[in-house]
């Protein structure tokens, strides 16, 4: 296939991922900040650091509060991180990839494109943020639903596939980074005796409550849910198995140079970590190791399939 078909697709992938875990991470925010007690050290500037937008939001805004927080990184047009632009960017990759795909794949999104836009307005109050969100969350899942029943597991799905496992990846190391704050030796006592309800929502956000529960079969507890949600195999948005999804895919695809040693380097690494043993520095360190390796790993990827071929 071609080199502007396959990135297209891989980049249609990623904003799709990035639309359905921004809403995931920003419901889950909300949860906490909502369930959390007045004068716990939570605060929605730090939701900003998390997202990686705290220095683009302040060349628009002044004051990081829940509405200006909230509109940024949901509807805000200006800001390329927003849902709404992550959704107008996979709108724009898969309307010039409709040779590659269904049409209903197409309908799927402009569908969910066209909601987001037509119901901006839903986000100013917070009933209206936790239906929208939840439209867009169910509108990507039925997307992924539709593509792994409809399409033929070749070229053009592995790159897809590629695409949502990194994405997926490096969300989730940014839902885990609230642990960062969770686990701070100077939390307060109330930040202590809310933790349980804090990790549950952590997990929630993740759809990984139940499957954590089935499989650890003991209270919840952060060593444990950070052991999970890093390590596990099994659980698709675990990061340990969203690596491996990588390395699957790249196998089957030509070129890939060195690309699986790397990935294989990163999986056994995260594996050898001893959570119990690690502090909230080291874990927040950890979390910005991943993300940088995830981001190197997307260099690799554009330098073996896209850059060399790019404009034939």
């Amino acid at each position: 296939m071609l080199s502007r078909s396959a990135e297209r697709l891989y980049w249609l992938a990623r904003y799709l991922e990035r639309t359905e875990n921004s809403a995931r991470l920003l419901s889950v925010y909300m949860n906490l900040m909502f369930d959390l007690p007045l004068g716990v050290e939570m605060s929605w500037r730090y939701l900003l650091n998390i997202c990686g937008a705290e220095e683009a939001f302040f060349h628009l805004y002044q004051e990081p509060n829940e509405q200006n927080t909230m509109s940024f990184l949901l509807t805000e047009t200006a800001n390329p991180g927003s849902l709404f632009s992550s959704l107008q960017f996979a709108r724009e990759n898969i309307r010039t990839s409709r040779d590659q795909m269904p049409d209903e794949a197409w309908q799927l999104v402009n569908e969910m494109y066209l909601y987001a836009k037509n119901n901006s307005a839903l986000v100013s109050q917070r009933r209206g943020r936790v239906l929208f969100l939840q439209e867009i969350m169910q509108g990507c899942q039925r997307f992924t639903g539709f593509l792994s029943g409809a399409m033929s597991h070749d070229h053009a799905l592995r790159f897809i596939r590629l695409g949502r496992s990194i994405e997926r990846a490096d969300m989730t190391t940014r839902i885990l980074d609230i642990g960062s704050l969770l686990l701070a030796d100077n939390r307060s006592e109330i930040m202590r005796e809310y933790e349980s309800s804090l990790w549950i929502n952590v997990l929630k956000s993740l759809s990984a409550f139940l499957m954590y529960r089935k499989h650890r079969r003991h209270r919840i507890n952060s060593d444990d849910v950070l052991d999970y949600l890093l390590k596990d195999k099994d659980f698709p948005r675990a990061v340990v198995h969203c690596i491996k999804e990588l390395q699957r895919y790249i196998y089957l695809l030509p070129n890939a140079g060195g690309l699986k040693e790397s990935l294989i380097k990163l999986e056994l690494f995260l594996l050898d970590v001893n959570i119990k043993k690690t502090t909230p520095t080291q874990l927040h360190e950890l979390l910005d190791y991943i993300q940088a390796h995830l981001g190197d790993t997307h260099n690799q990827i554009a330098a073996a399939w896209f850059l060399p071929k790019y404009g034939t």
